[in-house]
């Protein structure tokens, strides 16, 4: 991986959804925007807001597909992220004074 880029998996949960009233939505199927949450499978030297395992939200219109040794991933860019959920605690508050 290089620079700002970062490999993810979407989970197999993020595909079909059940609506409240019990109909299955497929994936195809076209809703408003809609952010999707993927697993950092791996990433480049220069990401600094995520780790191998935490798991990103990001737009799928800001996505390319990739196949990896038969398995589907996506490739994006740092800038791309929208949040980073990770397990990991931060004691810092991230401001530069």
């Amino acid at each position: 991986m290089l620079n700002d880029r970062l490999l993810v998996r979407i989970g197999r949960e993020d595909g079909e959804r059940t609506s409240s009233g019990g109909i299955l939505i497929p994936a195809t199927a076209q809703m408003a925007k809609r952010l999707v949450w993927a697993e950092v499978v791996a990433l480049g030297q220069n990401v600094r807001a995520a780790e191998v395992g935490d798991r990103v939200l990001f737009s799928p219109d800001d996505r390319y597909e990739v196949e990896v040794q038969g398995e589907d991933y996506i490739m994006l860019r740092e800038r791309d992220l929208h949040a980073v959920a990770a397990k990991r605690i931060e004691t810092s508050t991230g401001l530069y004074l």
